[in-house]
């Protein structure tokens, strides 16, 4: 069998043309074999007609297997000569010849190191591409953290206005206003806690003296 790869035929057929040639003789061997036994069992029933016949199935088996060697070698020789002349003029692709496919490289060829050259920039593009992924992916984050804090926001002021509209309906012209009231009220009921807690303190003192 011939050891060439021809990896252009089996692009071409979809299948190694030493594959094919090995199944036609696979089939023409296993053709033999059964021809041979064929033959062997006719032999044997004429034989069997015959009165007197001192030839066993044993003696026919063993003339039968050298019958069977001989035709096998003498085989194997033409399947050689068959196979070669399959291999080159039926089975292979000339070197000249491009598959359709491949007419691509016809018209656009280039050298070991111009496809180097291409290899480094689609990885150069590779890298490039993940890091705007991973950039995207990071601005999308900060855009989800921008939408939350602004629906926050968006609560808080809606909180104010409903402040402000309340301080309108119990007469206070504003929100501001009305703020600024509690942040004086507050700060005088501060003081007089203080006031009493001072006072509550003379107090007790006055009771311990007594």
């Amino acid at each position: 069998m011939s050891v060439n790869p021809m990896a252009y035929e089996a692009q071409f057929f979809g299948f190694t043309p030493q594959t094919c040639m090995l199944r036609v003789y696979i089939a023409f061997q296993d053709y033999l074999f059964e021809v041979m036994l064929v033959v062997e069992s006719v032999i044997l029933k004429k034989l069997t007609g015959f009165p007197g016949c001192k030839i066993s199935p044993c003696q026919i088996r063993k003339s039968t297997e050298k019958f069977l060697l001989f035709m096998k070698e003498h085989f194997d020789k033409l399947f050689s000569k068959m196979e070669e002349v399959l291999l080159q003029l039926v089975l292979n692709i000339p070197e000249h010849v491009l598959l359709p496919e491949d007419k691509v490289h016809e018209q656009f060829p280039y050298t070991k190191e111009q496809f180097q050259a291409l290899q480094e920039e689609i990885q150069q593009l590779q890298e490039q591409y993940r890091a705007e992924a991973s950039a995207g992916q990071a601005l999308q984050a900060e855009l989800e953290e921008q939408k939350a804090v602004r629906a926050e926001l968006e609560k808080i002021l809606q909180w104010f206005d409903g402040l402000d509209n309340i301080c309108r309906e119990h007469g206070t012209s504003s929100f501001k206003e009305s703020f600024a009231f509690l942040t004086r009220s507050s700060k005088k009921l501060q003081d007089v806690l203080k006031d009493v807690e001072k006072k509550s303190k003379k107090i007790k003192k006055h009771d311990q003296l007594l």
